[in-house]
């Protein structure tokens, strides 16, 4: 599989249902982490790397809670728009809104905590069901 059918595959997967901005957004956030040379991901340099690092991206697993987890990268089906959205990032581009956004997450209310994973990320924005944190200064040294 090609970095750049990954990469539409995780954002069909994780953002498939959450319209452009919402793919678009979690797109952002993995070049994010493919671009910054700070902190934990400073050591993550290509899509591939990022999507696989382990525990970030619950698409990446076949198995999560012991459980088989159906809703994975390799069940994915990738169409047009999610081809497209993937080339948009790589090509540089971001959600101007979004900032330098590291992490998302979907917390199943209609609220957002202030930071995650811990206080090495604050919050920025929610973009439909998904809650995006941008990294505080002490994630430089994670």
């Amino acid at each position: 599989m090609t970095e750049l059918e990954l990469f539409a595959r995780l954002i069909q997967c994780e953002a498939g249902g959450e319209g452009d901005n919402g793919m678009r957004a979690v797109a952002s956030v993995v070049m994010n982490r493919v671009r910054t040379r700070v902190g934990e991901y400073g050591r993550y340099n290509t899509i591939r790397d990022v999507i696989f690092q382990p525990g970030q991206f619950n698409c990446a697993r076949t198995v999560l809670g012991g459980q088989q987890n159906l809703q994975n990268i390799y069940n994915m089906n990738p169409q047009q728009i999610h081809y497209d959205i993937a080339n948009w990032a790589i090509a540089g581009n971001r959600l101007g809104n979004l900032w330098e956004a590291l992490w998302f997450y979907n917390p199943y209310s209609p609220t957002c905590r202030n930071n995650f994973p811990s206080s090495v990320g604050y919050f920025q924005i929610r973009i439909g069901n998904h809650c995006f944190y941008n990294p505080a200064p002490s994630y430089a040294n994670t």
